[in-house]
């Protein structure tokens, strides 16, 4: 399965939500758009976890083009397109690899995220374009996150340090690298130990590592990605701020996707938090990873949405 096949079938649950909303909206040929008609475009917008301030903007633009004019399916789906393309329209480089020398990446996330299967997607990724890739498994709080990312290590050819339970994560952190300069691979992946947004000592031990990549390595880490699961949401954009305020992070990994009815939430993240959805994640295998491209993302959105007859 290509990467539009795998990213329609990760957005099938929210099409499907919003071909039915749709149909209700548009049960005649042509609607009179008036204020009920914009009230349910605004309800039927914010189902999809986009947010207030977002579906907001895309009603009064619809508003200030076709009020009180009778609109066709197409015309109203082509302005809402257009909206959503501007609101997540981000910078084409996926990811920030450094210049000279291995490329750091920390990765962060709450617990149940999908952080560990997001790593080895990453990982699997990178080994396909025959790059060589260390993993630190920093999450010394949970001996279970250990054996995981060693046995999907072991699954997508990459070497990993680990460390004994309740270990600092910081001096994994600083093994992996040491590790990837010694065999000099191209790319060291720093797993972080899951935790809410709200538990600050945690919170500090992620800025820590933070701290120790950068003074072993000057730039590292090159990037800080924040894994989201996608079902949870709204409470996704409480997390990328909370995690942004702590370590600074640079993109999102939303994961999960094919899993929610509420793929809106990657413009309500680009809005209120600003941060570039760099990868998502559309199933649990290591090739079910594809770099986000905001122009397929909003035509997958509305996959099969295209005149009355179709919804």
């Amino acid at each position: 399965m290509g990467w539009w096949e795998k990213l329609k079938d990760g957005l099938r649950k929210t099409a499907q939500l919003l071909r039915t909303d749709i149909r209700d909206l548009f049960k005649r040929e042509g609607e009179l758009v008036d204020d009920q008609f914009l009230e349910r475009l605004f309800e039927m917008l914010v189902r999809t976890d986009m947010g207030v301030q977002a579906a907001r903007g895309i009603v009064q633009e619809v508003e200030k083009k076709y009020r009180s004019r009778v609109v066709q399916l197409g015309e109203v789906l082509a302005e809402i397109k257009a909206q959503l393309k501007d609101l997540l329209r981000q910078p084409e480089v996926p990811l920030n690899l450094a210049a000279e020398g291995p490329t750091v990446i920390m990765v962060c996330g709450v617990n149940g995220c999908g952080k560990t299967t997001s790593i080895a997607k990453l990982a699997h990724m990178f080994r396909k374009e025959g790059k060589k890739v260390i993993l630190g498994a920093a999450d010394t709080f949970r001996a279970a996150a250990t054996e995981q990312l060693t046995a999907w290590a072991q699954r997508v050819g990459a070497e990993i340090v680990t460390g004994s339970p309740g270990s600092d994560p910081g001096a994994v952190a600083h093994r992996a690298v040491a590790r990837t300069l010694e065999t000099g691979a191209e790319i060291c992946i720093v797993d972080t130990a899951g935790r809410l947004q709200t538990q600050q000592h945690l919170m500090r031990e992620l800025a820590k590592i933070h701290r120790v990549l950068g003074k072993q390595l000057p730039g590292a880490p090159h990037e800080v990605l924040l894994v989201l699961d996608a079902t949870t949401g709204q409470n996704g954009i409480s997390q990328a701020k909370h995690f942004t305020e702590a370590v600074h992070c640079t993109g999102i990994f939303l994961a999960k996707l094919d899993g929610t009815a509420k793929g809106g939430v990657v413009v309500a993240i680009r809005q209120q938090v600003g941060l570039p959805v760099k990868f998502v994640g559309v199933g649990e295998k290591p090739d079910d990873i594809a770099a986000f491209d905001s122009e397929r993302f909003v035509e997958a959105l509305f996959e099969g949405v295209e005149s009355p007859a179709m919804v």
